[in-house]
């Protein structure tokens, strides 16, 4: 039974599970099912990414509080996160990622790392 590459259309040669003709044939297929198709999709994980990048730069000991400003001027936007965390005190913290903060008083904010257990 002749097999044929979904990628290019080459016959694949080799292991009779063999999907693809060649590495690059795989990849090609691969990146073209995991790229993001509609720009909506891709501007927001590229702002979460930015976000992301700004309170790592920001809290380098997983506990730091900054000004409203010094986050702004450093790009973050605080429509876009990923998830939220409300303590028994009804506190709300607002993470991006493993990445979080806490808006206090006057305009400062708590910067906190979590440790993620996958």
């Amino acid at each position: 039974m002749e097999r044929a590459c979904p990628e290019c259309g080459d016959k694949i040669i080799g292991r009779a599970d063999k999907k693809f003709c060649s590495d690059a044939c795989r990849n090609a297929h691969n990146n073209s099912l995991n790229k993001d198709s509609k720009n909506l999709v891709r501007n927001i994980n590229n702002r979460l990414r930015k976000n992301y990048r700004t309170l790592e730069k920001l809290n380098t000991k997983d506990k730091t509080k900054v000004k409203k400003q010094t986050l702004q001027k450093n790009g973050f936007n605080f429509q876009f996160f990923t998830g939220q965390y409300v303590t028994k005190a009804g506190t709300v913290y607002f993470y991006v990622y493993d990445q979080g903060y806490l808006p206090l008083e006057d305009d400062w904010y708590l910067l906190v790392k979590t440790e993620l257990s996958m």
